[in-house]
């Protein structure tokens, strides 16, 4: 515009001079003031062409340089793929524009161009992440910004395994108690029956054991309470708890029932009682000890002396049964084989004073005698 404003002027100034009278040429002024339009006509195309051509120049890069800003703004907005486990961010994207447009040295800028607001940002394509975009604003709006930190492969938390059943086998399945034999009821309610007489409770301890024998035989608390009512004179009551049924199956039943019938006189019947079966010597020691000191009592001396003799080949260490078979040899008329057990049971420890001047006493009566 500078240009073609000279230009013009110039064209003004030329006009308006005074003609200067020259010489005589021969030739017309006219012709001299055409040639000057024409001059001044081609001066003018010429700057018109090149204020054209300058603004063709200039709108042409303008659009070039928008297509650029706008290739510039798709390329930066559009995010590249995330990561799976990673979730994707936000991020502004810078405005190429301005700086683009600062780097444009343009005369005057296109009126239609300065309309627009100089500063206005370029349109970002915001990525589309799994969940919404309303749903990430609302929720980054109220808590603060957390440093995004590297995906880690989340694994499955290890559990234990149990060893014998799984929790839901334990949980749905109630636990089975494990159900108590008669012989273990038995033998509980044997310790309570002792608990009880041992405090003079006997009264409960035969309610006790009533209850129990209505369901099971329970010999052994039977045993229990009728050893101790022969303990404290009883018998009548000890033999309510010893029938025959049971008598006949357990030793020990038949052992208490025969003490329980001596104490009321009846010799000929605990002898009966005993020797109707007898058990081994390892099983039931007392029971044969019992057995050879009732048959010696009812003078059946030789059979008293065989229970003594099984015995002593058990276990020969006891000076107490080398006694009673000496006394049972005495009495049926054996003094040699009685010498030799009274002299055994003298020389062996365990015998009280009493029983130890007897044998001494028979010993010298049998020496002497022979």
């Amino acid at each position: 515009m500078s240009l073609l404003n000279d230009a013009l002027r110039a064209a003004e100034e030329r006009q308006t001079r005074p003609q200067v009278a020259g010489s005589y040429t021969g030739q017309p002024v006219a012709q001299s003031s055409d040639s000057a339009k024409t001059v001044v006509v081609i001066v003018l195309i010429t700057v018109l062409a090149l204020f054209g051509g300058a603004g063709a120049w200039w709108l042409l890069s303008g659009s070039d340089e928008s297509d650029v800003q706008v290739e510039n703004v798709s390329t930066a907005a559009v995010p590249e793929p995330a990561a799976p486990a990673v979730t994707p961010e936000l991020r502004p994207v810078e405005p190429a524009a301005e700086e683009s447009i600062a780097r444009i040295d343009a005369p005057e800028p296109d009126p239609v161009i300065a309309q627009r607001p100089a500063e206005e940002p370029a349109p970002q394509i915001a990525p589309e992440p799994s969940v919404s975009a309303a749903a990430v604003t609302s929720s980054t709006a109220n808590e603060p910004a957390v440093p995004q930190r590297p995906a880690v492969a989340e694994q499955p938390p290890t559990v234990a395994q149990p060893q014998t059943t799984t929790v839901s086998q334990t949980s749905a399945e109630p636990v089975k108690q494990q159900r108590e034999t008669p012989g273990a009821i038995d033998l509980r309610t044997s310790r309570d029956l002792s608990r009880l007489l041992a405090t003079g409770q006997a009264g409960q301890a035969e309610q006790t054991l009533a209850e129990l024998t209505s369901r099971q035989s329970a010999p052994r608390s039977r045993a229990v309470f009728a050893r101790e009512m022969l303990v404290q004179g009883m018998a009548n009551r000890a033999l309510d708890w010893l029938p025959d049924s049971l008598t006949n199956e357990h030793a020990n039943l038949r052992l208490l029932k025969a003490r329980a019938l001596l104490s009321q006189g009846e010799l000929d019947g605990a002898v009966a009682m005993l020797a109707a079966r007898v058990p081994p010597v390892a099983e039931q020691v007392e029971y044969r000890i019992t057995l050879a000191t009732l048959l010696q009592q009812a003078g059946e001396a030789d059979e008293a002396a065989g229970h003594w003799s099984e015995l002593i080949a058990y276990d020969d260490s006891q000076a107490a049964w080398w006694l009673g078979l000496a006394i049972a040899l005495e009495t049926g008329g054996r003094n040699r084989s009685a010498v030799q057990a009274y002299a055994q049971a003298t020389a062996m420890p365990g015998l009280s004073a009493s029983l130890a001047d007897y044998a001494r006493e028979r010993l010298l009566a049998l020496q002497a005698g022979s």
